[in-house]
């Protein structure tokens, strides 16, 4: 039988009820999955739905006793919100939907997503792609991060945002779409063979340097 943790909950301030994540891979999302989300709320006397920084859903004030039928009604996975994992990708519209859009940040996320997402690591992963240098998916506090270019994908890593901040380094630009996929493995690679534990990938930058990255990881 899963622990209450492993099944995707966060006790919440009360110390009571949970909040849960259901995934919702880039925020793409449709109206029918929406219903479910409001009429499982509903049914089990949610106390809030919550839109998160991550684009994820988060359903606020589930008791104990209610979190396995909730799951069983929504019928979709966990999102990973805790554990030194990849968490959920986030991604502008791109050019499926915006007008500035000079890249496909929706397709290249997805795709990172599928590979990706709940991949354990040393330390928490937060990941962005954006489809141009507005960079609406916040790149230069992401681990690992995309922007596009009319040249191509620039990949950027190391950025944090917690109360330690740190800008993302430019690794590598102008790179098509399976060379950016090729370049973020191999920094993941990396960092999972270098990483120490609890450390996100901007720390384990500062201690080894950054061109030590660029010279493990750029052809």
């Amino acid at each position: 039988m899963l622990k209450l943790g492993e099944k995707g909950t966060i006790l919440q301030r009360d110390k009571e009820t949970y909040a849960i994540a259901p995934h919702i891979p880039c925020g793409v999302t449709t109206p029918e999955q929406l219903r479910t989300i409001a009429d499982v709320a509903e049914k089990y006397q949610c106390q809030a739905l919550k839109l998160t920084s991550a684009a994820r859903i988060a359903i606020v004030g589930i008791r104990e006793e209610d979190v396995d039928a909730v799951w069983a009604d929504l019928n979709m996975s966990p999102g990973h919100a805790v554990g030194l994992c990849v968490r959920s990708i986030k991604a502008c519209p791109g050019t499926q939907y915006c007008r500035l859009g000079l890249q496909d940040s929706l397709a290249m996320g997805i795709k990172l997503d599928e590979k990706f997402h709940g991949y354990e690591l040393p330390g928490k992963m937060k990941m962005g792609v954006s489809g141009c240098t507005n960079m609406c998916a916040e790149n230069c506090i992401k681990d690992i991060s995309l922007f596009g270019k009319k040249k191509g994908w620039t990949v950027m890593a190391g950025g944090i945002g917690t109360k330690k901040a740190r800008l993302a380094d430019v690794v590598a630009e102008d790179l098509d779409a399976p060379e950016a996929l090729r370049m973020i493995e191999r920094i993941i690679d990396f960092y999972a063979e270098n990483g120490q534990k609890n450390e996100r990938v901007g720390r384990m930058i500062e201690r080894i340097g950054l061109e030590t990255l660029c010279r493990a990881v750029v052809a």
